[in-house]
């Protein structure tokens, strides 16, 4: 599989603190890979570096094959329009409707007749599991509903990569299966790469091909599913038993 992401000795400090501390990591065409860590470590930073909502104190980042460290917004926007990210917590417009806030990506960034918009919505609507909430204001939905609002906002533009920051985060157990359940089959059906950061291990092995741990501002270990939980590096063998205490 070809590389379609590249980070490079990635630094990232916030008030002093150093966060990231040399991140290098090698993402692949097609693939679900699993960024896992304890809370504060750093990987919703990572996400959005890789979008260019932040900037790296120091490193490189490729995205098909473009460094987009130094990049303008006018620079970004091309690279952009083939990423999708759900946000932790949703991050819904609480003034627009669902079917809104599913159109807003796709007003952002193309010019098209309202009728093909509303086509849109209604497709990624359904993707979901939510036909018929177009008019439904956030405030009207629960928790598991707001999240597939904005997993179907996040797929409006057809990412090429999506981006999951904590996808199961504020969901009671069913909700975030059923959250799991469809990160697995958008990937079937719509064959994008997806990164997805979490401290949710159930979760990593149920969609993930690839798992990397990010630990005291690294990438200590990046693994396949199959040989993640024999890996013989200790802060991996202690994520996994529930005992990494984090240090940025």
């Amino acid at each position: 599989m070809r590389e379609i992401i590249r980070i490079e000795d990635v630094h990232k400090s916030f008030n002093g603190l150093e966060v990231l501390k040399g991140v290098d990591l090698s993402i692949r065409e097609g693939e679900v890979i699993t960024i896992l860590g304890g809370s504060g470590v750093g990987k919703s930073v990572l996400l959005k570096l890789i979008t260019g909502l932040e900037k790296p104190d120091r490193g490189r980042i490729l995205v098909y094959g473009k460094d987009i460290v130094g990049m303008d917004e006018d620079g970004l926007t091309p690279i952009r329009r083939k990423m999708g990210m759900l946000f932790q917590g949703a991050a819904l417009f609480d003034s627009l409707t669902a079917g809104e806030n599913v159109a807003y990506p796709i007003r952002e960034h193309f010019k098209l007749p309202e009728e093909e918009i509303q086509r849109r919505v209604r497709e990624k609507l359904r993707l979901v599991g939510l036909e018929g909430v177009e008019e439904k204001m956030p405030a009207e939905l629960s928790g598991g509903m707001k999240k597939r609002v904005a997993l179907a906002r996040a797929i409006a533009i057809d990412p090429e990569i999506i981006l999951y920051d904590e996808p199961t985060t504020g969901l009671d157990p069913a909700n975030a299966r059923r959250i799991v359940q469809l990160i697995a089959e958008l990937q079937k059906a719509l064959r994008t790469t997806s990164i997805v950061v979490t401290h949710d291990l159930q979760s990593a092995f149920a969609i993930s091909d690839r798992l990397a741990l990010l630990h005291k501002g690294r990438i200590v270990a990046v693994e396949d599913k199959g040989t993640f939980s024999s890996s013989p590096h200790e802060a991996v063998r202690a994520f996994i038993a529930g005992e990494l205490m984090e240090e940025v």
